[in-house]
């Protein structure tokens, strides 16, 4: 804790330092003026409104696509045909720039929901990728014993693919969620939505505010984290551990 409390005054040192040398506020804000463009905009209702409605529609964006990815996955492991036909559809979800898809999204959905369409589309490739590797690779000796005790589907589930899977939905989890916020918030940036993080973004640029631009990117991040560490804490409780998923007898 000692040790990342002193690289993080370090790093805010390294960008203050910058912010002195370079002495121009429009190309960059210090740290303290960018707390203070935090604190004038903590004022604001639609401050507020901002986080809740960018908040709701991205994590909903993300949490669709976890389902999404997990349940094509599972399909695809278990009918050949289906990992067929869908292999073409998430190597061009995953070829196609994310400024092309919000400009195919914004004609088709509008804006409004715009994030939340993108979150889910660049997300989905992330879980059902990592979990289609990571079902084909849980071990087949274990998979003969269920069959022997003759184990119900739930009971694989539980016992077998659950912890085989468990480093699968950490480090899928820990980048989608990091790329669903990144995707989500320059959808909002294109598309504009009143009332978002994104929007708020845009408008610091447009009016020249670095600090409130700083300021809001900072909260994308903190938001961002704190959705991350939120989705370990879940995934702890389910794992029990620390996300290790305790010993049991089958």
């Amino acid at each position: 804790m000692k040790k990342k409390l002193i690289i993080t005054i370090f790093w805010l040192a390294v960008w203050e330092i910058a912010s002195r040398c370079i002495n121009n506020q429009i190309l960059i804000a210090g740290p303290w003026d960018t707390v203070k463009a935090l604190y004038e905009m903590s004022k604001e209702k639609d401050f507020y409104l901002s986080l809740k409605n960018s908040f709701v529609n991205i994590s909903l964006g993300i949490i669709l696509g976890c389902a999404a990815g997990v349940i094509l996955a599972s399909l695809s492991a278990g009918v050949s045909l289906v990992g067929e036909v869908l292999s073409p559809f998430i190597k061009v979800i995953k070829a196609i720039p994310v400024a092309s898809f919000v400009v195919m999204m914004l004609l088709w959905f509008g804006n409004k929901k715009l994030s939340l369409v993108i979150a889910a589309l660049i997300t989905m490739p992330i879980f059902y990728l990592s979990f289609l590797e990571g079902i084909r690779s849980v071990d087949k000796k274990m998979l003969e014993m269920a069959d022997v005790f003759k184990m119900g589907r739930i009971s694989r589930i539980r016992y077998i693919y659950l912890p085989s899977l468990r480093p699968v939905v950490f480090s899928s989890a820990s980048l989608a969620i990091g790329m669903g916020w990144r995707s989500g918030a320059a959808a909002e940036v294109i598309g504009q939505p009143l009332k978002t993080m994104g929007n708020g973004l845009y408008r610091a640029k447009i009016f020249l505010e670095t600090d409130r631009l700083f300021a809001w990117t900072f909260m994308i991040i903190l938001v961002s984290v704190l959705s991350e560490k939120a989705f370990r804490l879940l995934a702890g409780l389910l794992y029990g551990n620390n996300g290790k998923k305790s010993d049991k007898k089958i």
